[in-house]
């Protein structure tokens, strides 16, 4: 495989080379993607790389055509790596592991893709997929894109309404599906769900294709195990055909994934097939440097955009190994889970979320059951999806003995904005930072009215148009939301909707939400801010700052804190102790005054905590339960909690 511009295999990459290369990438885009295209297998090679003639929506590679399941399989066999490891399942859930080469990959992949095929589906079509952790999750992605199609993969466990949302705007020929899920202590029957969805969507004679796994429920509809439209995934893909990749245009569309958190009309973000592919293999050789041979850990889920991007595509298109982890990182069976990981299968680099890194620490703070463990193989940490505190990123960065490399995206941009580029030299890392922004993004802090503001002065982080390869093209079925949602706030740039600032050596800095913005007495203060300080205490595990309502100041901040395991202080002293330090680091000006303990904090399946539907209750509006709440009960617990926030 080619290698990204201008990198560097001798370690002697500076921070002025790599200024000089993003700049370049914004100055003359098209010579830099078209030459960092040729780490990719096209049938059509790319004659220019941006098509802006629909500005403010932006095409990349216009003409070239390519496939993006024989770029991530067929040309790693044909070039003699048949042999190779392309995917390893680890179920802690089962007690097993599964290695799968790239030869046998490839194999199952061009079989499902036939049993697809022989349920009707074609070049442009959708397929849902409803699956849990396991190996035909990654096998349904790839064979849909085999074939051309479109597959749209909802995280497994959501409720059917949202589901059948989801059917609804994608429209799928066939749904891919398991009979359940397995969670520590439970099993989650899929079938019932999925039945339930389609109805919801009249689009019950859609046909579904479901992987049965023992201990579920085994039934289609009305208790027949396979009806005319439901059918076995083994008897399908027994009886299947192997079938040969099909030549798609780069701009057509690869995937359809819709963010978490929707309410009302679901936003489905589109990737396309040819710039994703660009941007990822990209970001393989230069951010997290994995080439081919090395071994990668995402403790994600195939539902979420970061498994998309580097459980499945990225590690593959890079000829690399993946494992795909069913579990969790504590409790499966302890919070050694992600140490056992990386000994057994010598991991190289390990991406997870910063929720699941608290979790450990909350569990284990000295880190004694991953200690457990050989963690000579590993390299670096990457760390993405909710803001990295200093006081986490110190902790398990001396437990790993590896760099712990913060970085910054969204669902809407496919892979990283902002990261430190490891595979290029080891740039300077800043505590709280994700570091620089990647090539393609230009990202600039705006103020309220638009217009730029100096360096270290909190604003609207946007990237000005147009996005680098790889990020989102439009909404599914509507350009105009997708102008509405994301392009109409400040004309020229999209609206990331975070809110940070960007210091003299260009270092990113991202606080938080807008919305997580408070104004105490006139003060614009970011609750991202406070939140950094309130984790640099030895006793708190996480924490969630809120502004609440305030009749003389206009708002305050109130925290809730989480404690590590085995930390019992007192509540006043600890209050104290917080008052303290916020006032240290961040001023009077905050007027910081109020603490509460708490058991648990409201987060999304992804890990994200549910900041906005917690200020919702402490302000008593109405509000929504989101669908993609990890544990409900945790906000009935904090409801009387919050709620005396608002009287003060």
């Amino acid at each position: 495989m080619a290698t990204g511009p201008d990198s560097a295999d001798d370690g002697s990459f500076s921070p002025d080379d790599y200024r000089s290369l993003h700049a370049r990438s914004l100055a003359d885009p098209e010579a830099f993607w078209l030459e960092a295209a040729r780490a990719v297998d096209w049938s059509q090679q790319p004659e220019r790389a941006l098509d802006s003639a629909a500005a403010p929506l932006h095409r990349w590679f216009p003409s070239a055509t390519l496939n993006t399941s024989y770029n991530a399989l067929d040309r790693h066999v044909e070039a003699g790596h048949g042999d190779r490891t392309a995917l390893v399942y680890d179920s802690a859930m089962l007690g097993l592991s599964r290695t799968y080469t790239y030869a046998d990959l490839r194999d199952e992949v061009a079989v499902a893709a036939g049993a697809l095929a022989d349920l009707g589906v074609g070049a442009g079509d959708r397929v849902l997929i409803y699956l849990p952790m396991i190996p035909e999750a990654v096998i349904a992605m790839l064979a849909t894109a085999r074939l051309g199609a479109v597959h749209s993969v909802v995280f497994g466990g959501f409720a059917p309404a949202e589901l059948a949302a989801r059917i609804r705007d994608a429209r799928p020929s066939a749904v891919v599906t398991a009979s359940g899920g397995l969670e520590p202590g439970r099993r989650v029957e899929y079938l019932p769900a999925v039945r339930e969805a389609l109805a919801l969507a009249d689009s019950a004679l859609t046909p579904v294709m479901v992987k049965h796994r023992d201990g579920f429920d085994s039934t289609g509809p009305d208790g027949h195990r396979a009806g005319a439209h439901w059918v076995d995934w083994d008897e399908a893909v027994g009886r299947a055909v192997a079938v040969p990749p099909v030549e798609v245009v780069a701009t057509d569309p690869l995937y359809i994934l819709y963010t978490s958190g929707t309410t009302g009309a679901p936003k489905g973000v589109v990737r396309d097939n040819g710039g994703h592919a660009v941007a990822l293999a990209w970001s393989m050789r230069s951010i997290y440097g994995i080439g081919p041979g090395d071994v990668m850990l995402t403790a994600s889920d195939v539902g979420w955009v970061v498994g998309h991007s580097y459980i499945v595509y990225g590690p593959l298109l890079a000829g690399a190994t993946t494992v795909l982890y069913e579990g969790k990182p504590v409790g499966t069976p302890d919070a050694g889970a992600f140490g056992r990981l990386i000994d057994q299968h010598r991991v190289n680099v390990l991406f997870t979320a910063p929720t699941a890194l608290r979790a450990i620490r909350r569990v284990d703070p000295r880190g004694e059951a991953i200690r457990r463990h050989d963690l000579s193989s590993l390299r670096t940490l990457f760390s993405a999806g909710e803001r990295l505190d200093t006081g986490t990123s110190a902790w398990i960065g001396d437990l790993l003995g590896v760099p712990v490399v913060d970085n910054w995206w969204q669902t809407e941009t496919g892979w990283p904005i902002c990261a430190s580029p490891r595979g290029l030299g080891d740039l300077p890392l800043k505590a709280g930072s994700p570091s620089l922004p990647s090539p393609g993004y230009d990202v600039v802090v705006l103020d309220d009215g638009g217009s730029p503001v100096p360096a270290g002065t909190e604003g609207s982080i946007a990237l000005r148009l147009p996005l680098p390869p790889g990020a989102l093209t439009t909404l599914w079925g509507s350009d105009e939301r997708y102008r509405d949602s994301y392009l109409s706030t400040f004309e020229g740039y999209y609206t990331s909707g975070d809110s940070g600032y960007v210091d003299e050596e260009g270092y990113v800095f991202v606080m938080g939400r807008t919305d997580d913005v408070i104004n105490v007495a006139g003060h614009r203060l970011s609750t991202g801010a406070i939140e950094q300080v309130i984790a640099g205490h030895p006793a708190v595990a996480e924490c969630a700052v809120l502004g609440v309502e305030d009749p003389l100041k206009g708002q305050r901040a109130s925290a809730y804190v989480v404690l590590k395991a085995g930390e019992h202080p007192d509540p006043a002293e600890l209050e104290a102790d917080l008052v303290r330090m916020v006032r240290a680091g961040i001023g009077p000006v905050a007027d910081f005054r109020s603490a509460t303990v708490v058991e648990a904090l409201p987060k999304t399946r992804s890990g994200k905590i549910l900041r906005k539907t917690m200020r919702q209750i402490a302000a008593g509006k109405p509000y929504t339960v989101p669908s993609t709440i990890e544990d409900a009960s945790v906000l009935d617990v904090l409801k009387p909690l919050l709620r005396p926030a608002q009287r003060g």
